[in-house]
């Protein structure tokens, strides 16, 4: 069979999912249904409906475009059986019920951004960062019941070099997760895929880390309990979005703070963790257990993002201030 024969329905929502479907249809593959979230309410009534970046991308390129509120529902099992697929691939979208994932005669695969089994899960580039990793990657496999668990295509690997943050990292698995769909797909077709289950990947010693969805609390910054690498890899692991955050106790009132940009100092220090070092001009750090952070871009609450320098021009230092 021809890629300009196989008939696909793609799956996907965010922006990381519009490449993967850009280089199948610049590709010339034949994509006969792209299933996406329902249009999202905006503004201050929810009265304007914004679409996905898929469907978006989708509507440009003339595509049919599904958006189930539920994938359980009977019409859109039978709209969907309609397409008669031979492959299903789904990138960044939700988790599929059997009746929709085993449907296609070739099966479906998904695109994961880590280097399965390790970092299942919601947010696997936020974790690896967060974690220290000094390696990422993304995975395509074949869907089974338990997520992100079914037989492992391909993998493609990538460093994590100490300066990256998730945004960053997210871009590059971003265009190289198109390249691994189109190249799953051409292996697919000609029948040159050994599929490998994710138990022969794992030493008997090695430790499975998940990557849950994360919520706000869990971006809060723990100063007490964390060294300085640790805070160094938290903030940089949720930049640009949702962004690490932490309070700044002033005299007078509590502030809350997000912090985007940092670097970290592991020379000595005398004070208690969390104080507050400043010339009043140039810098801002905070004292950690074996160091400092020093802040380069932050927001405070209600206001707009901003390098230190222009934070400190506004900023009068008491002291007793600090982040906790």
């Amino acid at each position: 069979m021809k890629k300009e024969e196989l008939r696909i329905v793609y799956m996907g929502t965010p922006d990381f999912a519009v490449e993967s479907l850009k280089c199948l249809v610049e590709g010339g593959y034949n994509i006969v249904g792209v299933i996406t979230m329902p249009d999202k309410p905006m503004g201050r009534h929810g009265s304007v409906l914004q679409p996905s970046p898929v469907k978006a991308y989708a509507i440009e390129h003339g595509l049919n475009v599904l958006q189930p509120a539920k994938l359980k529902d009977e019409a859109f099992i039978e709209e969907l059986r309609s397409l008669h697929a031979d492959l299903q691939i789904v990138v960044a979208f939700r988790m599929l019920p059997e009746i929709v994932w085993n449907m296609p005669r070739l099966g479906t695969f998904n695109l994961h951004a880590s280097l399965l089994p390790q970092y299942r899960g919601a947010a696997p580039l936020n974790w690896a960062i967060i974690n220290g990793e000094t390696e990422t990657g993304i995975t395509t496999f074949f869907l089974k019941h338990e997520i992100d668990t079914g037989k492992i295509i391909q993998q493609v690997r990538i460093p994590i070099e100490d300066s990256d943050n998730v945004g960053i990292i997210h871009d590059k698995l971003m265009v190289l997760g198109g390249k691994l769909v189109t190249e799953t797909v051409n292996n697919i077709l000609a029948d040159n895929i050994h599929p490998v289950e994710q138990s022969m990947l794992v030493a008997s010693s090695e430790e499975l880390k998940p990557a849950p969805k994360i919520f706000r609390e869990t971006c809060r910054i723990d100063w007490q309990q964390k060294n300085t690498k640790q805070i160094y890899d938290f903030i940089r692991g949720l930049s640009p979005y949702p962004s690490a955050w932490t309070e700044l106790h002033t005299n007078e009132k509590t502030i809350e703070v997000k912090i985007y940009e940092a670097t970290k100092e592991t020379s000595g220090n005398s004070g208690n963790i969390g104080d507050l070092i400043t010339d009043g001009k140039s810098y801002l750090k905070v004292r950690t257990s074996d160091g400092y952070i020093s802040i380069q871009t932050l927001q405070l609450s209600g206001k707009k993002k901003m390098a230190v320098s222009d934070f400190l021009r506004g900023f009068k230092y008491e002291n007793g201030m600090r982040m906790c």
